[in-house]
């Protein structure tokens, strides 16, 4: 990841609703959630959930998908590894590799959160 989209993405973060609703995602896995479920889960009017979505999407966070008629939202973990990594890369002068690595698809039931239907 470059600094450019670095910056970006902790902008995007840099907000107490989007760092909720972003570690939402997350918690939800690469199915994610829908536009509803989420408003309701934070409280948060349509407007309101719509821009902060946007400044996610726009900095490359979470990825959307419709199905019928209804968006659903999700972490793109590809771009949370990068950014853990840009921010971890040089970590203990670089002797060990820490970066930490999110990977739903491998992840084992112990790390993988409930997944219930939204």
């Amino acid at each position: 990841m470059d600094t450019i989209r670095t910056v970006a993405a902790l902008g995007a973060l840099a907000h107490e609703t989007r760092l909720e609703l972003f570690r939402l995602l997350v918690q939800r896995g690469p199915d994610g959630l829908s536009a509803g479920v989420i408003a309701q889960a934070l409280g948060l009017a349509p407007s309101s959930l719509t821009f902060h979505l946007q400044q996610l999407t726009h900095a490359g966070l979470i990825t959307q998908r419709r199905v019928g008629r209804q968006l659903f939202y999700a972490a793109d973990f590809a771009t949370m590894n990068g950014l853990l990594g840009y921010l971890t890369e040089n970590c203990c002068g670089g002797a060990v590799p820490c970066v930490p690595v999110c990977d739903p698809a491998t992840a084992d039931a112990a790390c993988t959160p409930d997944r219930k239907t939204a």
